[in-house]
């Protein structure tokens, strides 16, 4: 199915729809503020090894992220947050920037293996943060990316819907998406330092 949502203000039983396709398990391709992302339900193991085999990645291996409403979803997965961490993110968030973090003991009961770092995203976008707030819990996230010499991520969302409508259960059309991702910030060993350089300028909040 391909969904269109508007972006600003998305249609509320249309998100309904997409919080219903998840909690039964389905994989979605949805937008961010950034690139366009295969989603699930974090809590639904089926979901989470689907999206692995459309990445070509092993789960033990996989590095996802949790998309999240708010700062207050992350507390159940990350360890406690030290304060110059959490100013940071509270300052940054809602944005186009991925946080690692230490991971909690709730992270491999999800994933039935030792993870000890998450990435957490909060991102500006109206239709992710309305999803994630009628879910209840985050989106197990993982970037869309194009067999492309010069795209590295699909941005149209008519045909990233012709490529996997037979692979996905819904596409969400918000609109075209970025070719850029976001800057990556691992915080799990205590001062922040910059993984990857994305969409996102961090260095005005550091």
């Amino acid at each position: 199915m391909l969904l269109n949502i508007h972006p600003d203000n998305p249609q509320e039983k249309h998100i309904q729809t997409v919080v219903d396709c998840l909690k039964a398990g389905g994989v979605i391709i949805y937008p961010t503020d950034t690139i366009y992302a295969f989603g699930c339900d974090i809590m639904n193991k089926n979901a989470v090894e689907k999206i692995c085999q459309l990445r070509d990645m092993k789960p033990e291996k996989a590095n996802f992220s949790f998309v999240c409403h708010d700062l207050s979803q992350l507390s159940k997965y990350a360890n406690q947050l030290d304060n110059s961490t959490f100013r940071l993110m509270k300052k940054a968030l809602p944005g186009p920037f991925t946080f690692i973090l230490e991971a909690s003991g709730e992270v491999p009961k999800i994933f039935k293996v030792k993870k000890k770092t998450i990435g957490i995203r909060v991102p500006n976008n109206n239709i992710c943060s309305q999803i994630t707030a009628k879910l209840g819990n985050p989106i197990m996230s993982a970037s869309l990316k194009a067999d492309d010499e010069i795209l590295e991520y699909l941005t149209d969302p008519e045909l990233i819907y012709e490529k996997y409508e037979k692979l996905v259960k819904l596409v969400i059309n918000g609109g075209y998406g970025n070719n850029e991702p976001s800057t990556v910030i691992d915080c799990s060993q205590g001062a922040p330092e910059i993984l990857r350089e994305g969409i996102g300028n961090i260095h005005q909040y550091l």
